[in-house]
């Protein structure tokens, strides 16, 4: 017997997507419904095989739901929450996917109150720089991370569901309170994303900009990759968090003033030895977090 019956996803783009093609592979479900606010997005999901239907209404998409996953941006999650409320039945389980998550718990609590039993935040470590259903794939969270901020209301069995869905998909599950979370991120998700939009905006915006961008090499692909992520998602993933995200930056600008006075000061020797203790941290981080090969079908 699969471990859901039905599964709506709200979102159907890499992250949702994703998740439905690894239920699918697993034979963890039996049924997906896509939900969302472009009809052509779904019907080409739909066409794709990612779903199996797709859903007029939430009175339609929640009608005997085992679980709900919100895939959405998480700006749309407050509105998102307002519109199924009145649809979901009791034994609904409902979690996400955001890259935030004070926001998110704020819009359990205000929308969701009834339904808090029930109601599994979470966060997959995994994404890409391409969005939307053509870049989902199965793989896209195995041997991935995927952290868990359960509310102190939740039914232990609802939690215990929602990591075995997640475990279903192949990725690890981990426990984090949610301010904690968020402060993290802050620090190794949105501050990165932060910098590198803001690099290639000031590159693109200088005179010469098409002489620069034609001697940029795979350093500066590999820096400003994740630049070519979705720009509505990250808009409201740095507005969600951005006391948290305004922390991080003035401690990396704090750092960029040190690193200007080194150079100014001609340092070579205390900049050489900065950059190996950054070489050394990096490299460590990568050897103990080396990801799995994937490959996208």
């Amino acid at each position: 017997m699969a471990l859901l019956g039905k599964l709506v996803v709200c979102g159907v783009g890499l992250i949702g997507g994703s998740v439905a093609l690894a239920l699918k592979r697993a034979g963890a479900v039996e049924r997906v419904v896509g939900v969302g606010r472009s009809p052509a997005a779904l019907e080409h999901a739909l066409a794709l095989g990612v779903v199996d239907e797709i859903a007029q209404d939430w009175a339609g998409a929640l009608q005997n739901a085992d679980m709900v996953l919100l895939a959405a941006p998480v700006g749309q999650t407050d509105a998102i929450m307002e519109a199924m409320a009145p649809h979901l039945g009791p034994n609904t389980l409902i979690t996400d996917a955001g890259s935030t998550k004070r926001d998110v718990i704020e819009a359990v609590y205000r929308r969701l109150d009834a339904h808090l039993a029930r109601v599994v935040p979470a966060h997959p470590i995994a994404g890409a720089e391409k969005s939307g259903v053509d870049a989902a794939f199965p793989d896209l969270y195995v041997g991935r991370r995927v952290v868990l901020t359960p509310l102190s209301e939740n039914d232990p069995a609802a939690v215990e569901r929602v990591r075995a869905m997640w475990q279903a998909c192949g990725a690890t599950v981990v426990d984090m309170a949610p301010q904690e979370h968020d402060r993290v991120f802050a620090a190794v998700s949105h501050l990165p994303h932060l910098l590198a939009f803001g690099l290639v905006h000031d590159l693109a915006g200088r005179a010469n900009a098409e002489l620069l961008f034609s001697h940029a090499a795979s350093g500066f692909r590999d820096f400003t990759r994740i630049a070519g992520s979705h720009p509505e998602m990250w808009r409201d993933i740095c507005m969600a968090n951005r006391q948290a995200l305004l922390a991080e930056l003035d401690q990396y600008l704090a750092e960029l003033a040190y690193l200007r006075a080194l150079l100014l000061g001609g340092e070579a020797d205390r900049l050489e030895k900065l950059f190996e203790e950054a070489r050394c941290a990096r490299n460590a981080w990568a050897e103990r977090n080396a990801p799995p090969p994937i490959t996208a079908e």
